[in-house]
């Protein structure tokens, strides 16, 4: 398959650097020497190109490895293409030194050298383009040294940067940056960044600090796709559809058949010192702009709330929790439970675990589970009765379930992600740049929306109230309720990604405006 670009409605098999190694060690077998690293080096060559086709210096900066063959290959064809045509570019090398380069990159030093390639000790003073080939996907430490230095020249330019195959100091399985603070990329003046992943897509490029480090992604198979006995470490949830398509569903629906949502949370001002009722509110009205035929809001204020009906949505029909829970409304909905439920959510919960067949717990209800070894053997127990559940944790959150901590979380999402589903087992939508989503005995997908923008009080609430609409319909079955949750949280991060700058700032009010139905 040749080059492309990976957008948002792109749906891709991610593979970790066990099954990439795998993969090249196939193609090795298979290909004369050389002729793998031959195919990268020119597919990054061909990408600088057309990125900068008028560029007059590009610096390519080689580590030791095959990853520094791929720049130094690159640099190659630069260099000749540039004599060919008398456009005047000057391609410029630096090489980290290396006792003793692997085979192919030796090769690819011979290659350049004979060209009469530029390699040089220091960078250029200026340049249009950088090409970061200095580590690959075996990355294991931090930079140091004279890469270090390079490095923060590269990510402290405001000349595009394209990354071979991963960004320098990137984990390719889990999207850690292992470089130095003051080298953070994410420091620096913000330049264009653009990432070409060779032979296979890695996981590490779309979540954590990855999507930053990675800019646009752009992948090239060298001619080897994976074959079928290949695992895939996790997937890229992208849409074709893009998350725009918004069917209102047949003309014969009616209220009862779009399915009834149950928000319980929202603790009073008077019982925990602050008032939350805003939280459940807005999942609430977030479910109702999704599409949920009716939606019951029980505030957690106690028998003598005064909240009667939501002013901006006066179709939200406000119940005591007592009487949702006692009259059988939750049994034969989707309940979101737990969004600004404060501590009297959990004297709630065992009766929601017990008869919600459909249930979106989030916030404070997790928090509540992760100091309550019975509400977890409750939790785990739903899946017995093919109930479908779904836990919404931020990383802190993710922590208190695991009974961790959330740099241990944040080390590897994908991982995080899946010890919560397989733990408790439910869906898990660990949230975060890259939310992932995991389901017991499923690959992890990726979801690719989202931005800073959603990074404000009450957006996760609005997702809660999302995930329930678009849980609400019944007779889902586990793949399809797997498909929908994935579906909200795309949605969820594209209208932030689509968001207009004459709408003013994002908010959660805002933003729960704007959802529509999942299908």
């Amino acid at each position: 398959m040749p080059l492309r670009r990976i957008t948002q409605q792109s749906i891709e098999a991610l593979h970790g650097v066990a099954q990439t190694r795998a993969l090249e060690q196939a193609a090795a077998t298979r290909l004369p020497v050389h002729v793998l690293m031959g195919r990268a080096g020119l597919a990054v060559a061909q990408l600088a190109q057309a990125l900068t086709p008028h560029a007059r210096c590009i610096w390519v900066a080689c580590g030791p490895g095959n990853n520094g063959g791929d720049g130094l290959i690159a640099a190659t064809h630069l260099h000749q293409w540039a004599l060919a045509s008398g456009h005047g570019l000057q391609v410029v090398v630096t090489l980290l030194p290396a006792a003793q380069r692997p085979a192919d990159a030796a090769w690819a030093l011979a290659k350049a050298q004979a060209a009469g390639v530029q390699i040089s000790e220091h960078p250029p003073e200026t340049w249009d383009l950088s090409i970061d080939a200095l580590l690959g996907i075996g990355v294991t430490r931090s930079p140091d040294g004279v890469m270090a230095d390079w490095l923060s020249w590269l990510h402290h330019s405001n000349a595009p940067c394209l990354c071979v195959d991963v960004p320098s100091g990137l984990d390719a399985d889990n999207g850690r940056w292992l470089g130095h603070t003051d080298n953070d990329p994410t420091l620096g003046p913000a330049g264009e960044r653009h990432t070409l992943a060779l032979l296979t897509l890695k996981p590490g490029l779309f979540t954590h600090r990855g999507r930053d480090l990675a800019g646009q992604v752009w992948f090239d198979d060298l001619q080897c796709p994976p074959s079928s006995d290949v695992g895939t470490k996790a997937l890229l949830a992208g849409r074709p559809d893009g998350g725009r398509s918004c069917s209102a569903g047949p003309h014969s629906d009616h209220k009862g058949s779009r399915g009834d949502v149950v928000v319980i949370g929202g603790q009073d001002i008077a019982l925990c010192g602050a008032g939350m009722t805003g939280a459940a509110v807005l999942a609430a009205r977030a479910a109702l702009h999704a599409g949920a035929g009716r939606v019951l809001v029980g505030l957690l204020e106690g028998a003598d709330s005064r909240t009667a009906w939501d002013p901006v949505a006066p179709e939200l029909m406000f119940r005591h929790p007592d009487l949702l829970l006692r009259d059988g409304a939750i049994s034969h909905a989707t309940t979101v439970c737990g969004c600004g439920g404060g501590q009297a959510v959990a004297a709630v919960l065992a009766t929601v675990l017990s008869r919600a067949p459909r249930l979106v717990l989030d916030a404070d209800a997790l928090n509540a589970i992760a100091t309550d070894e019975a509400l977890q053997q409750q939790l785990t127990q739903r899946a017995r009765r093919a109930w479908i559940t779904v836990l919404t944790p931020h990383p802190l959150e993710a922590a208190r379930l695991l009974g961790t901590d959330t740099a241990r979380v944040m080390a590897d999402r994908l991982l995080a992600a899946d010890e919560l589903a397989e733990r408790f087992q439910a869906v898990c939508v660990l949230k975060g740049s890259g939310t992932v989503i995991a389901a017991p005995g499923k690959v992890p997908m990726i979801n690719p929306t989202g931005n800073a923008a959603l990074a404000t009080a009450g957006t996760g609430d609005v997702l809660a109230g999302l995930l329930g609409a678009a849980l609400a319909a019944p007779e889902l079955t586990s793949q399809q309720a797997l498909q929908r949750v994935a579906a909200a949280v795309y949605q969820h991060g594209w209208l932030a990604d689509h968001w207009s700058p004459e709408s003013g700032v994002l908010s959660a009010s805002r933003l729960a405006e704007r959802v529509r139905p999942v299908r």
